[in-house]
């Protein structure tokens, strides 16, 4: 197949951005935790540059991640990754649409659409002032401005118009632009597809805002809201960055992954001795228990208000 073949530049372009996404699962992750390098500039750096091909604000990413999911995870209105949208009904306090009876058969087109979704929706409205993360006071002044704006700028010219400069008359501008909007996508439902279901595997959800305090420890919510899975195969085990071990991670945030399989055997085992609820689901499982969460989260709710957990 000749270098200037339209099928040859798609599939590398494809392939370019799944690396992409597997080295930010690697070290993207990690270094926002301050769990890859001992430097905290250097862990902002790493992040700033592997961030660069999927067009999202690390800083912003790293904050709604650490700050708002860590410790809220699958409570209503702390939690921002399961915050009430059109999309995805993803927990029982939320409204009710009539598209949410789908959302089982078309996740995968909204987890082919996350990664833009961040980059473009999350980024300019928490950049903008219009989230909770307004008083976290992120990127301030004309410097945050020029930081946030050059990164943009760096992400389009570097994968959209420097290809369309050198490749696009070869292969076509509209082929440039096709491998670069089908390689996000993929590298996006990718990612998506194998983490999704870590806090919908038959976990619970919770509603604080009546003001009263959770009925249990921090390390006791990890357990209840999410699970750990194992990968098909060890290549993919090592591909997924630990974050297949999901609960560990939550456990253990600071931890590189590289600890999190021992750790998991650790954790397995003091469940077993402390009666907490345990879980080490396979893909199919997982997959299964996602799929039943969706349908059951697609239903048009009897009441017009939930229990405060479920």
């Amino acid at each position: 197949m000749k270098a200037s073949s339209p099928f040859a530049f798609v599939g590398l372009y494809v392939a370019m951005y799944i690396a992409a996404v597997l080295l930010s699962v690697n070290t993207m992750h990690d270094a926002s935790h301050g769990a890859l390098l001992h430097s905290r500039l250097a862990n902002t750096i790493v992040m700033r540059l592997v961030s660069l091909p999927l067009g999202i604000d690390p800083t912003y990413w790293q904050v709604r991640h650490v700050r708002y999911h860590h410790p809220n995870a699958n409570i209503e209105h702390h939690d921002l990754d399961t915050e009430a949208n059109r999309f995805l009904r993803q927990t029982p306090y939320q409204p009710w649409y009539s598209q949410f009876r789908f959302q089982h058969l078309y996740w995968p087109l909204i987890a082919g659409l996350s990664m833009p979704y961040i980059a473009i929706v999350y980024d300019w409205t928490d950049r903008l002032g219009l989230t909770p993360l307004k008083t976290d006071r992120l990127l301030p002044g004309v410097r945050g401005w020029c930081v946030f704006l050059a990164s943009k700028a760096l992400h389009i010219t570097t994968f959209v118009v420097a290809p369309l400069w050198v490749v696009g008359p070869k292969v076509g501008y509209g082929v440039v632009l096709g491998g670069y909007v089908l390689g996000v996508f993929t590298a996006s439902s990718l990612l998506l597809m194998l983490l999704l279901g870590t806090h919908w595997a038959d976990t619970q959800f919770f509603d604080v805002s009546d003001g009263e305090a959770l009925p249990h420890t921090r390390d006791e919510h990890a357990f209840l809201t999410c699970c750990d899975w194992t990968p098909p195969s060890r290549i993919l085990q090592g591909l997924l960055g630990g974050l297949h071990l999901h609960l560990t991670h939550h456990l253990f945030p600071s931890y590189g992954h590289r600890h999190y399989a021992a750790l998991a055997d650790i954790v397995e085992e003091a469940a077993q001795n402390h009666g907490l609820p345990y879980r080490r689901l396979s893909y199919a499982e997982l997959f299964s228990a996602q799929q039943r969460f969706l349908k059951s989260m697609g239903q048009r709710p009897a009441v017009a208000n939930a229990r405060r957990d479920q």
